[in-house]
């Protein structure tokens, strides 16, 4: 499996709460039809949260996360202005090994 990671800030959110680190997990397994799946999460460095995700192919699912985040509000946040996505190819690996792929 691959990893992607979804990074929030807080202070970029129009509505931080904390039931995001389930609620965008689960609504990317079902726009991606289990594609792409939970893999836990994180609190990061300047209070960001970060959300794993395993799938197959990481490079060719990523895409389907921003078109989800531009045309969903999730609690009442456009991840599209606030998310950063990030890719690896490796099993659950680590934020400073994956590359920024959006925005």
């Amino acid at each position: 499996m691959q990893t992607i990671i979804i990074k929030l800030y807080p202070g970029k959110l129009e509505n931080a709460d904390i039931d995001l680190r389930y609620l965008v997990p689960d609504r990317i397994e079902e726009v991606s039809n289990g594609l792409v799946q939970d893999n836990g999460y994180d609190y990061l460095e300047n209070n960001a949260l970060g959300l794993w995700l395993k799938t197959e192919s990481a490079i060719s699912t990523y895409p389907m996360i921003i078109k989800l985040f531009r045309e969903e509000k999730i609690i009442e946040n456009d991840l599209s202005l606030s998310a950063e996505i990030y890719i690896s190819e490796k099993d659950t690996d680590e934020l400073e090994n994956c590359r920024l792929v959006f925005p």
